[in-house]
């Protein structure tokens, strides 16, 4: 999707903003999938050189799509701007339906 009257996608305009890997994540996936719920906690230690996240994603997008296949999706759009090769080191997602995160409730 593009944003405002400058043209950017919402979520490169949205990472000039923000402090945060997390954020960065979140308003990538919020841009990229029809989100219900979303959270995104970083649990790094400084031990490494990349970030420890764990992404749970609840998206009407992954209706009847494998579970392998809705995490593919999420790599490669974090891919894209070079977040999972550069500065993710350990990524866990959790990407659920919007039924499966109501059961999980």
């Amino acid at each position: 999707r593009v944003g405002q009257a400058d043209g950017l996608p919402e979520a490169r305009r949205a990472a000039g903003k923000m402090s945060s890997l997390a954020d960065i994540v979140k308003a990538k996936c919020t841009e990229a999938f029809a989100i219900s719920h979303i959270d995104v906690i970083d649990f790094s230690d400084g031990a490494c050189s990349g970030a420890k996240l764990e992404l749970i994603i609840v998206s009407s997008d992954f209706e009847k799509v494998p579970l392998i296949q809705r995490h593919r999706k999420v790599q490669a759009l974090l891919k894209e701007d070079g977040l999972m090769d550069e500065k993710i080191h350990a990524l866990t997602i959790k990407a659920w339906t919007p039924e499966q995160w109501e059961a999980k409730k």
